[in-house]
């Protein structure tokens, strides 16, 4: 049974509500007033709250606000209800994160609709989050062992030669086992680097408050930035001469460390996908409406259905090439780039060039 609650000053309005919700077999609660509400919400985590705008001290907006500040109470559907619904405090309602206006004097259908289409949205959201949570268990639960224990292997048993034997083993030997140690570890570490950024990436995606104001940061000269990043990948893949550098200055609405990890994930990957000798070209340019940071290899490209099938720990025809890592990189970048306005897009043919586009707003003047 659906929990609702009515939060309305007037008594005999949330009387009359509470008899036609309880007829159509949802349970209600009433609250003589914001605060009340508040509190009501926070203890009883209702399904649907349904707020009268105008009230003494506590008004809707800002019970509305209050419940959005508070995880436990954020996602919950909220419904205005108002005799002025100017178009200056709908929008003010709709800022602060409401899902709806439910003008006054409304009729016992139109409460019905209202209600019935909330709860309904809220119903199709809850289960695309769990089939998206259900494609993400399916992926770890099939690439997280895999991964976590390939670089695990190599730690432990050179670990162990070293232990018993080290005594008795040339240098060049055991320098060679500490290499291939300190490797292991590097790529275990930005296993679990990944996965705890992806993690928290999806976490600021569902906050809308922290997503404001990620986007509010800046980077004023990104060049010199990209530029030391993607020599530092050029130099980790061996192939420092591959790499070739077109790189326009100008400011993107994207913190340092964040741009810094779109460029290692997007210029890793072409450096993975393509072979020695063949060109890695990074470029930064402007467009009509935005910023681009374009990344082309000669590697063996992507099909179309592959393109469309980015996602999660999702990696292409593993059985065929070995892969490193989790598929995680082109998923965090496109996600980190999404979150500050702009688009990832992918252009490529198979057996031919790819190249990964990173489109981002200009930073407003000012």
């Amino acid at each position: 049974m659906k929990r609702i609650l009515v939060i309305d000053d007037e008594e005999w309005l949330r009387e009359m509500v509470h008899l036609a919700l309880a007829q159509k077999g949802y349970d209600v609660i009433e609250a003589e007033n914001g605060a009340v509400g508040i509190e009501k919400a926070r203890k009883q985590l209702p399904d649907l709250v349904l707020c009268d705008v105008n009230m003494e001290k506590v008004d809707g907006y800002l019970t509305l606000s209050a419940l959005r500040n508070e995880p436990a109470t954020a996602a919950i559907p909220f419904i205005l209800m108002t005799g002025l619904a100017d178009n200056a405090g709908m929008r003010h309602g709709m800022e602060l994160g409401a899902d709806d206006y439910l003008p006054k004097p409304f009729t016992i259908q139109g409460l019905y609709a209202a209600v019935e289409a909330r709860l309904k949205k809220a119903e199709a959201l809850r289960e695309e989050a769990e089939k998206k949570l259900a494609d993400l268990r399916g992926n770890l639960s099939m690439m997280l062992p895999h991964e976590m224990r390939t670089p695990l292997n190599g730690i432990l048993a050179y670990g162990e030669i070293l232990a018993a034997e080290a005594a008795t083993l040339p240098a060049t030997e055991v320098a060679e086992m500490g290499q291939v140690i300190h490797d292991s570890g590097k790529r275990l570490e930005r296993l679990i680097e990944n996965f705890l950024i992806y993690a928290q990436i999806e976490l600021l995606g569902a906050d809308a408050q922290k997503s404001s104001v990620l986007r509010q940061k800046q980077t004023p000269s990104p060049a010199g930035l990209i530029e030391d990043h993607a020599r530092g990948q050029a130099r980790e893949a061996n192939r420092p001469e591959d790499l070739t550098l077109d790189l326009v200055d100008q400011p993107l609405p994207i913190s340092e460390g964040y741009l810094a990890k779109i460029v290692d994930e997007v210029v890793q990957n072409a450096f993975k996908f393509s072979e020695r000798g063949k060109r890695v070209s990074v470029t930064l340019s402007g467009s009509a409406n935005g910023v681009v940071l374009s990344v082309t290899d000669q590697g063996r490209g992507f099909s179309t259905e592959h393109i469309t099938k980015v996602g999660a720990y999702m990696q292409f025809e593993r059985a065929i090439q070995e892969q490193q890592g989790l598929g995680l990189g082109l998923v965090i970048a496109k996600r980190l780039t999404e979150l500050h306005g702009g688009t990832l897009s992918i252009q490529s043919e198979r057996g031919a060039a790819t190249t990964v586009a990173v489109k981002l707003p200009r930073v407003a003047p000012g």
